[in-house]
């Protein structure tokens, strides 16, 4: 649960930080947008385990659709 909620803390600080305008006279350093990419990635990760800790199976042999 603190993995998830940090992923998606850090997810909006990280979009905060991409949203703000740019200067020219200060280099970029950080590549903020790709930051918030992956920190979703990580929440989503992280959501996807806490569901399978709870006990519900994920993966393809469980979908609706199964696997083929």
């Amino acid at each position: 649960m603190i993995g998830f909620l940090a992923g998606i803390a850090f997810c909006v600080f990280a979009s905060h930080r991409a949203g703000k305008p740019y200067d020219d006279m200060k280099p970029k350093r950080l590549p903020w947008h790709l930051i918030m990419v992956l920190a979703a990635f990580f929440a989503v990760i992280m959501l996807v385990h806490m569901i399978n800790i709870f006990g519900y199976e994920t993966g393809p042999e469980n979908s609706l659709l199964g696997r083929r």
